[in-house]
């Protein structure tokens, strides 16, 4: 079952006091994940300007989103076109996202954000032909260590990736800090109940999975030698 953290704003106070839209909104997105057979897992609310970037709830829902592997879904489609904020926020996320009255948003979407990677793998590859052709002006073989092979290194070696690596898995741990704080505080300390509780709270491990005694142990190891907690 797909799992779903809710989206809902509006611009002014007085909205967010009666109701007004975001009840509407509230509906659409219901009635999309009931159609879909999808759950819905939690709802975030705000009353701010989409011109504002410091939107708490809008962090606070990706974040939901992005632990748990869920799908964000806002009710209209301008809760995302008018907002630059919002766009940025998304993208730098990689949550996935839709939009219950344009669902196929999400695969728009997802044709842009390939068709920007394809533009960057294109601008690589012009740019190792250059450099390629550069080399062969010097007289370089391009068999030796100096050639392509080394070329490639150069851009992204054994190192580099190991590195960036750690610094996923570092980002996730960082993610994570507050809802372990959470469940320490309310007395699940051992190893095996806080792998429950992120289990309960539909929270992944970062690739995906279930969270054992043993996973706990790393991302707490992770979290001290981070000074996150």
């Amino acid at each position: 079952m797909c799992r779903v953290v809710a989206y809902y704003r509006v611009s002014t106070a007085k909205q967010g006091q009666s109701g007004l839209g975001l009840e509407a909104q509230r509906q659409a997105v219901l009635a999309l994940c009931q159609s879909r057979g999808w759950e819905v897992i939690a709802e975030h609310t705000e009353v701010e300007s989409g011109k504002v970037a410091n939107r708490p709830q809008l962090t606070a829902a990706l974040h939901r989103a992005k632990v748990t592997g869920s799908t964000l879904v806002v009710a209209k489609l301008d809760r995302l076109s008018r907002s630059v904020a919002f766009l940025s926020a998304l993208q730098d996320s990689g949550t996935k996202f839709i939009a219950a009255d344009m669902p196929e948003a999400n695969e728009l979407t997802v044709h842009i954000m390939a068709a920007v990677a394809q533009a960057e793998r294109q601008a690589i590859s012009r740019r190792t032909k250059e450099a390629l052709g550069a080399a062969r002006a010097a007289g370089r073989k391009l068999g030796n260590p100096n050639g392509a092979a080394a070329l490639r290194r150069a851009g992204k070696g054994n190192a580099a990736a190991i590195a960036e690596v750690k610094a996923g898995a570092d980002d996730y741990a960082r993610d994570l800090a507050p809802v372990v704080a959470d469940i320490r505080a309310a007395g699940k300390v051992s190893l095996g109940a806080i792998a429950a509780e992120l289990n309960a709270r539909h929270i992944q491990t970062r690739r995906g999975g279930k969270w054992h005694p043993s996973s706990v142990r790393n991302l707490l190891a992770r979290l001290q030698s981070s000074v996150v907690v």
